[in-house]
């Protein structure tokens, strides 16, 4: 069984009294770039999501947890896209600003993949990060993700497109014949 703690912190599911800082991470701006968000959310429609976040992952096609440093939350990491039959999700992590370049995200990503590779029995894991965002594309292929491809001109933000890299890590424990 993985243990979804280490030295510095702790991944665990979402708790109803989560919904302070869900809000406060879901409406900040400068995280809606790699959220591919552009509204707020309100505290009702976040409250409905908490309402429904035990949903099975296989159900949900998605998971998220709470990176929790000392008992106080300081991020999220995310499996989104979910697809069961071909053992392959999407993963991203926000950490707040003040937590960051204190190696949390390195424990959270490490963690986490060791659950989705052994846990969740998943093949494969993608990122999409852009390619001005240095500190995440750092972070990810210190994790032994590989660029494996750009999209040009993805993402339209501030009234410019920035091009996004597309970053994945396969468990070589669990490849394919050949």
């Amino acid at each position: 069984m993985i243990q979804l703690t280490s030295k510095n912190i702790k991944l665990r599911a979402l708790e109803p009294q989560d919904l302070d800082f869900l809000f406060h991470v879901e409406n900040d701006t400068s995280f809606w770039e790699v959220s591919n968000t552009v509204v707020p959310f309100s505290q009702y429609i976040l409250s409905q999501y908490l309402a429904n976040a035990h949903q099975d992952i296989y159900e949900a096609k998605q998971l998220r947890l709470i990176i929790e440093n000392q008992g106080n939350p300081i991020g999220m990491i995310d499996l989104f896209d979910f697809d069961p039959q071909h053992h392959r999700a999407g993963i991203g992590i926000v950490l707040l600003d003040k937590f960051q370049h204190k190696g949390f995200a390195n424990e959270a990503l490490t963690i986490f993949i060791k659950y989705a590779f052994n846990t969740l029995q998943l093949h494969q894991l993608y990122a999409n990060i852009t390619t001005d965002n240095q500190q995440s594309i750092k972070l990810f292929t210190n994790n032994n993700f590989e660029l494996i491809g750009i999209k040009k001109d993805w993402i339209h933000i501030d009234n410019q497109y920035k091009d996004e890299g597309l970053y994945q890590i396969i468990n070589k424990q669990n490849t394919r014949n050949e």
